[in-house]
């Protein structure tokens, strides 16, 4: 099995995230790497980096405008008199019934309202030369799934599945998984993701919720009261060309291995119904018992039955890391996961 992993995804430290009014420590850190690292290691895997990636190639599945705004922001938000150290939004550009569609602004304040959907996706100098490291692993990883490889890892950091087209939030810049299932697409591969993050993927939604060449389907925490809130229910089920091919399986917070494979075989039913030639794994750690965002209680061996029931597809998989924060038994759950995968 190989593992893509970029050497350039350290850079990205982010100072903290907003909770409740209140500026945090930040789980997404540097730390992520080596614990899962350990993982990596405990399956013999073989590390490889990628080449890099520019902008132009995350044009792929995101916007001109907001890919500009991520070059330019650091520089831009440095001549603001008495900013802050980093873009924290202060206003956001909602869309309401009945209101005509809010205007792009030229200042960077209203820029910083429209491009971040929250207050966890600081924007430092190091953070796009990191995110753009994470869509390199990605986008390796797919080149060799289309090389031939049947198990690819790529160990992509920070994570991508709530960046939407124009949209960093969740920790998120750039959307890693939705870069890797598109450039597939775009070779002729029949796509699937599967996203097993305790959140729910609303960036990875959005970008494919109009289209049927891409099935999405996501197991996650109610987001009744879970982020992100407002996307991840039951009832959004695509739109247009897209209607049917976004499957949302919310489940309660606090669920654990039982009623979470069951709710996955009902996942991985509505894959094999799309028959794809190849599936991109969204896979978040964060579902584990001891991760800090407390979500679901999945235990190691709950996370190596998520692989082997993904396994049992029969097709190609490209694992692409997603969320996961410091615990004791991150790098194992990654060890059980990717044995399961029949690494």
């Amino acid at each position: 099995m190989i593992t893509v992993f970029a050497e350039a995804s350290r850079r990205h430290e982010p100072p903290g995230f907003v909770v409740a009014g209140r500026i945090r420590p930040s789980p997404e850190r540097p730390e992520r790497i080596d614990l899962l690292m350990e993982g990596v290691r405990a399956v013999g895997a073989t590390l490889v980096e990628p080449p890099p990636v520019t902008l132009a190639e995350a044009a792929l599945v995101h916007d001109a405008r907001y890919l500009a705004f991520l070059e330019t922001l650091v520089e831009r938000w440095g001549r603001q008199p008495d900013a802050a150290a980093y873009p924290i939004p202060n206003i956001h550009a909602l869309g309401r019934p009945g209101l005509p569609p809010a205007s792009y602004p030229e200042s960077v304040i209203g820029q910083v309202g429209w491009h971040l959907g929250d207050g966890s996706a600081p924007i430092l100098p190091d953070t796009l030369p990191a995110a753009l490291g994470a869509a390199a692993s990605a986008l390796h990883g797919a080149t060799l799934v289309l090389g031939g490889e049947t198990l690819v890892y790529a160990l992509s950091r920070p994570p991508g599945h709530h960046a939407s087209a124009d949209m960093a939030a969740g920790f998120c810049y750039l959307n890693n998984s939705a870069l890797a299932a598109e450039a597939l697409t775009r070779a002729g591969r029949r796509t699937a993701i599967l996203d097993v993050d305790v959140h729910h993927g609303n960036g990875t939604e959005a970008i494919f919720y109009d289209r049927a060449d891409v099935l999405t389907v996501s197991l996650h925490v109610d987001p009744a009261r879970f982020y992100p809130f407002f996307w991840g229910y039951a009832a959004e089920t695509g739109a247009g060309a897209g209607e049917g091919f976004n499957l949302n399986l919310p489940l309660p917070r606090g669920t654990g291995d039982a009623a979470y494979l069951e709710a996955l075989g009902l996942a991985l039913d509505r894959v094999r119904a799309f028959a794809p030639d190849v599936l991109v794994l969204a896979a978040g750690l964060d579902a584990a018992a001891d991760d800090p965002f407390q979500g679901f209680a999945l235990s190691q061996g709950g996370f190596e039955a998520i692989g082997r029931a993904v396994r049992a597809l029969g097709v190609p998989v490209l694992a692409v890391q997603e969320g996961g924060y410091p615990s004791p038994t991150l790098g194992l759950n990654l060890a059980a996961l990717l044995s399961g995968l029949g690494a």
